[in-house]
């Protein structure tokens, strides 16, 4: 059964391939209008990035995190300690962001060194600040349906369904992959808007018989190609999270595209897919978590108005 598509913004599908670059700005562009109305009231919103270390893809991710915050008229702020540098300083630092009425969202850089511990970093950051949706607070509330603030990366995930127009509700959507990050939070989601969700993952044997049936096909795995192109349902709309640096330099997914947008009714290509669509809802999360901070109520309320 194809899944029947009816994009709702021109530009995002450009024939069968999703164009995340055009969905992400239009995200930005709202959080944009968001930010200067508040800031004709005198309010700023702000992003405070923890970053840990040398690590060259941190460095390369943080930079396009605040080059966006610039963009969108938000304050930024870099703190970068060096690796050797202790837990406890970095707990005290994240205490002290916690407490400043002026920072709307705190964003901890991973990886981590190992001398620190991911856990108790992610769970010392205020809930209400967590514009990753890692807290321990945040990803309970997903599965109950009341979190505030959720996982970026599978947030837009979803807003991208929705720009296409897919129902969701009745389909059967398969997940491989299943970290905290992508997999396990897309399909939490995908669970909550009615969809029937088969979790696979790199150890699943005849992974290609589960892939055959998905009508959604998400895929984050970090393994280059894993998917091949004759796996893809006919008229599946394949979402594709994974992005795997080859030899060459060259980025590709977790899916073979060239061979499977053959079969698929809609795929993302890597990159330009879902990545820029990721920074977009962590900028949006900011929005949301300083309304919410100052009172308001955004729980229920994604962007270019397209509900969960």
């Amino acid at each position: 059964m194809r899944v029947l598509l009816e994009p709702k913004f021109e530009g995002v599908l450009n024939g069968n391939v999703i164009n995340g670059r055009v969905l992400a700005r239009l995200v930005h562009n709202e959080v944009r209008q968001h930010a200067k109305a508040l800031a004709a009231e005198g309010l700023r919103l702000k992003l405070v990035v923890v970053r840990v270390g040398d690590d060259d893809a941190s460095r390369l991710y943080v930079g396009h995190k605040i080059k966006a915050c610039k963009r969108d008229h938000v304050l930024s702020e870099s703190i970068h300690f060096p690796k050797a540098v202790s837990e406890k300083t970095v707990l005290a630092k994240i205490a002290e962001l916690n407490a400043n009425i002026r920072v709307d969202g705190i964003l901890i850089q991973l990886p981590l060194p190992s001398h620190i511990s991911t856990d108790a970093v992610q769970r010392a950051v205020d809930p209400a600040k967590d514009v990753d949706g890692f807290h321990r607070q945040n990803l309970g509330g997903m599965i109950a349906r009341h979190s505030l603030l959720e996982p970026c990366t599978p947030g837009g995930v979803l807003v991208m369904l929705a720009s296409l127009g897919v129902k969701i509700k009745g389909k059967h959507a398969v997940i491989v992959g299943r970290s905290l990050i992508a997999g396990r939070s897309t399909a939490a989601m995908l669970l909550r808007a009615n969809a029937t969700v088969t979790t696979c993952h790199r150890h699943t044997e005849n992974l290609k018989q589960y892939v055959q049936l998905a009508d959604i096909l998400v895929s984050a795995t970090g393994i280059a190609h894993l998917i091949k192109g004759d796996w893809i349902k006919p008229g599946a709309v394949v979402i594709d999270v994974g992005i795997n640096r080859k030899k060459n330099g060259k980025l590709v997914g977790d899916v073979d595209f060239e061979e499977a947008k053959k079969n698929a009714g809609a795929i993302t290509p890597v990159p330009g897919g879902v990545g820029p669509m990721t920074v977009a809802m962590l900028l949006w999360n900011t929005y949301k978590a300083s309304v919410e901070r100052r009172g308001g109520d955004v729980s229920t309320y994604w962007p270019l108005g397209l509900g969960q």
